[in-house]
């Protein structure tokens, strides 16, 4: 991958401006900041110019034209990023998707919908709505669709539903040489060549851009409960997260939040917790009697392992609720704790190595004696560690935990990303993760765009 690329000047977009349109070309410093800042610690980006394709025309024109000028392109969603995943660092190009936001077909006789990359899940779910049905990756955020496939986002309900790449069956894709291709179907039995589709899941802008997807729904459930269940001691909620997914249940979230973060919650948003480790589970139902039965078996499971308290609800608003509140939690940290940034960890391992995993992060922060706060998709073995600091040497000292947290959860089989990507922040764990196999992705790399313009120092250490 080159080090420098084609200066970008006022010529580069001038001629942009030709193949978009002059107003979806912008130089403006207030547009080029709106793009060059996510919602990580990360440094901002360097994009020194901001494109809004309206077509999916436009943005294989646009790579044609970058990839002949050598000119780096980096993909935009909303920015909701936590790994620097969409900010430029060679300068170049933001392509930005908020004008290519439509719902283009609904299938609903299928259960899938095809869309544009730049509509936010939760917009789309709010247009589904009618239709009795609903795309299940909920990363809480209201990111872009194609941004979440772009970085497999997950979240709480990735339990029962997957994960992005769980959820899509075709997708357009832009290479850098400006082909449009079609990768994937709309069948849901695929067994035709190379998985394409898989390939550019995840693949966070590097290998190409995606411009349609078609995306498999599910219908809104009838019955939905929400239980929460506290634990005298973080190893006991651990091991009802274990007991729970053995049982044959079938959570449709599974989430951990430890004692502090758990009180900052209860006293500064409402929610009825307590100042101990709690577990927050979904169930999803057709009949009641199926609904009552899950409920009980969870009821007995937490009881055996000395739940403090349990409280089950099967009132809507009182669940949305717990679930906002939820996935507030990290806003309502940092409005909480003023002058402070956050270094947020994200790793994943087997569900039988999450207690091994939990217990580990336990103790290199108490070791360190460190201020971190615990929260993750316990269900599927993810873990978020949220370190705050307000100077260098507090940012040292989190980096170094995170690495001692990383390292661990790959020794347990796991993954230095259960969700944020890889962006400029894990890349370095690249190599222990993957090992040989890193080399494989530099050559696909290659392949797809010799050039490297493609969101170029993203995901290989450098």
């Amino acid at each position: 991958m080159p080090e420098t690329f084609t200066p970008f000047t006022d010529a580069h977009a001038d001629a942009l401006r030709a193949i978009v349109g002059a107003e979806q070309v912008s130089t403006r410093q207030a547009d080029l900041d709106l793009h060059n800042r996510d919602q990580s610690r990360h440094p901002m980006g360097n994009a020194q110019a901001v494109v809004w394709p309206l077509t999916a025309q436009h943005v294989a024109d646009v790579l044609r034209y970058c990839n002949t000028h050598h000119i780096p392109v980096t993909p935009w969603g909303v920015g909701t990023s936590l790994e620097a995943n969409p900010l430029a660092r060679f300068g170049g190009v933001s392509l930005a998707f908020e004008r290519m936001n439509r719902i283009l077909e609904v299938h609903a006789d299928d259960f899938q919908v095809t869309v544009e990359p730049g509509i936010g899940h939760k917009d789309l779910n709010a247009q589904l709505a009618r239709y009795g049905l609903f795309f299940p990756p909920d990363p809480g955020a209201n990111a872009t669709v194609g941004g979440m496939l772009a970085n497999n986002a997950a979240g709480i309900r990735t339990v029962k539903y997957g994960a992005s790449k769980d959820n899509v069956l075709k997708m357009q894709v832009a290479l850098a040489d400006g082909r449009l291709i079609s990768v994937g179907s709309r069948s849901i039995k695929q067994s035709s060549g190379y998985d394409l589709l898989h390939l550019f899941v995840g693949s966070e802008g590097t290998l190409g851009v995606i411009t349609q997807a078609t995306l498999k729904l599910v219908p809104v459930p009838s019955l939905m409960s929400a239980v929460i269940a506290s634990f005298p001691s973080v190893q006991a909620a651990i091991e009802a997260v274990v007991a729970v997914r053995g049982s044959g249940l079938d959570p449709a979230a599974l989430e951990f939040i430890d004692a502090k973060q758990s009180a900052l919650l209860r006293d500064h948003t409402g929610v009825d917790l307590e100042e101990s480790p709690t577990l927050l589970m979904e169930f999803h139902a057709v009949l009641p009697a199926a609904l009552e039965y899950g409920l009980e078996q969870v009821r007995q499971i937490c009881t055996e392992l000395g739940a403090t308290r349990l409280k089950t609800t099967t009132d809507n608003a009182e669940r949305a609720k717990l679930w906002s509140v939820r996935h507030h939690a990290y806003e309502t940290l940092v409005r909480l704790h003023p002058g402070y940034t956050f270094l947020i960890d994200d790793v994943a391992v087997p569900i039988s190595q999450y207690p091994a995993l939990i217990g580990y992060v336990e103790q290199v922060v108490e070791q360190h004696g460190v201020r971190a706060y615990m929260k993750g998709h316990a269900g599927d073995g993810n873990i978020h560690c949220e370190f705050p600091y307000k100077d260098a040497e507090e940012l040292k000292r989190a980096e170094y935990i995170n690495d001692l947290i990383v390292t661990k959860a790959i020794e347990l089989g796991g993954t230095a990303t259960g969700e944020h990507g890889v962006g400029t922040g894990k890349a370095h764990h690249m190599p222990h993760e993957h090992g040989e196999a890193l080399e494989v992705m530099r050559a696909l790399k290659a392949t797809l765009d010799p050039h490297g313009i493609l969101n170029p120092g993203k995901i290989f250490p450098r």
